[in-house]
């Protein structure tokens, strides 16, 4: 395999992300980093996003585009509580965990929990439908202004 990003990229090998999913998919893909484990033409569908977020991306390109600038945004520090599911007959995983952080941009802490359901053929990621709280987006990045006020 080819290392896509550095290793202390977000996504790099030492990110808490990459190893949160790597231990979700322990076995079942190889790759160096996040972006290592995805197939030339993935699919990302994010069911539960935020708004200006796309709904679709096409591509291991586009999702390294889409996440080119996430450090500027969102520093993680920590990913925990993964519970796996697993289903060898259509050979789809069901991952939820959170991930823990500081937005760059307010310095208020991330909390968000996820669920991630990934398809996986020939060792690589195929498929990656997303869901998320946007409500940990909106308050990490002071979304409405007035929310807390």
């Amino acid at each position: 395999m080819t290392k896509t990003v550095d290793d202390k990229a977000p996504f790099g090998a030492d990110s808490p992300f990459f190893r949160i999913i790597k231990e979700g998919l322990d076995g079942l893909v190889d790759g160096e980093d996040y972006y290592d484990l995805l197939a030339e033409d993935v699919v990302f569908e994010y069911v539960i996003t935020v708004p200006g977020y796309p709904r679709r991306v096409e591509g291991r390109q586009g999702i390294i585009d889409l996440y080119s600038d996430y450090g500027d945004y969102i520093k993680l520090r920590g990913a925990d509580n993964l519970r796996v599911h697993r289903d060898p007959e259509t050979s789809t995983v069901v991952l939820e965990y959170e991930v823990h952080g500081t937005s760059a941009v307010t310095g208020r802490p991330y909390d968000n929990r996820f669920v991630s359901v990934v398809t996986v053929k020939d060792r690589k990621v195929t498929h990656w439908r997303d869901y998320l709280d946007p409500i940990a987006v909106f308050d990490a990045q002071g979304w409405p202004a007035d929310r807390r006020s």
